[in-house]
């Protein structure tokens, strides 16, 4: 039984991609939480020593080796120097009770961008006080908003929702122009129902499409997409853009909860551009953990 319990381990874990998401969406759930189903070798190589069974001891293996050729790539540090461009995204919480001290935070990490969601008309503005000094550049549209130490220019909502949650930006950086969103997809919700996704998948194909249509050579997608890199729902902006984290990150970079981060649902995408490092910053008055990239063209 606990070799049988063992395949099974592994095989939504290598077939994760065939999981159908009709009904309850259980294909984007189990996806979400991919990373978390390798606590099960540490349990199955336990009750095996348990047991003292070598039988179960060499099924553990298959659980073992599907979840290293998923995630063992994450567990190596892949941060490397130099760079022309730092980026930094946060979903600064509506609730957050200490707007300008997470501001003071974030203006402390040095990044070249800042991309904020989740913003209120009442943090926003305090937002636009306590970063002014670091960053002589913003615009904020809706619950969206972007602060650069370089010029902005064609500043405009992307319509993702019935209500504005993306933005784009053209950032005058020295190294040259780089297009950059700001975008918040919509919430998910575990419920009785299932896995609630719906609206979110629209408004990932809604992004997909603007993105599809943006003719920049260099650009960089920051925000909370309410999903992880391996749910294929996102798949029409994932399958276009790269996850600087993947690529130049250290360790899987869980994000949310920030008391005891889970999941990586923020994230830094680009295209055209060369992530050098990628990395999570400390927790704020968020429930978020701000992510931050360097990347150089």
């Amino acid at each position: 039984m606990l070799a049988a319990a063992a395949v099974c381990c592994a095989a939504p874990m290598a077939l994760h991609g065939w999981i159908p998401n009709a009904g309850v969406n259980a294909g984007s759930l189990v996806q979400t939480l991919l990373p978390w189903t390798g606590l099960a070798v540490p349990v199955l190589l336990g009750l095996a020593a348990v047991r003292r069974s070598r039988a179960v001891a060499v099924a553990v293996l298959a659980p073992a080796v599907v979840w290293v050729t998923l995630f063992g790539g994450a567990l190596t540090d892949k941060r490397a120097g130099g760079g022309d461009l730092t980026v930094v995204s946060h979903n600064v919480d509506e609730a957050n009770a200490d707007p300008a001290g997470t501001a003071r935070a974030l203006a402390g990490a040095d990044a070249d961008v800042l991309a904020l969601e989740e913003l209120s008309d009442a943090s926003a503005a305090v937002y636009s006080r306590e970063l002014a000094a670091a960053y002589p550049h913003h615009a904020v549209i809706g619950g969206v908003g972007l602060w650069s130490r370089h010029p902005l220019a064609d500043v405009k909502a992307v319509p993702i929702m019935p209500w504005t949650r993306a933005m784009r930006a053209t950032v005058r950086a020295p190294s040259g122009p780089v297009a950059v969103y700001a975008a918040h997809l919509a919430s998910v919700r575990v419920s009785a129902a299932g896995f609630t996704t719906g609206r979110r998948n629209e408004a990932a194909r809604a992004l997909a499409a603007a993105l599809r249509l943006d003719a920049a050579p260099r650009l960089v997608v920051l925000g909370d997409f309410n999903g992880t890199y391996q749910d294929d729902a996102l798949a029409p902006v994932t399958s276009r853009l790269r996850s600087a984290q993947r690529e130049a990150g250290d360790g899987l970079g869980f994000t949310w909860p920030a008391a005891f981060p889970m999941v990586r649902i923020d994230d830094v995408l680009v295209r055209g551009m060369t992530p050098r490092a990628a990395w999570t910053l400390p927790a704020t008055g968020s429930d978020h953990l701000p992510v931050a990239a360097t990347l150089s063209r």
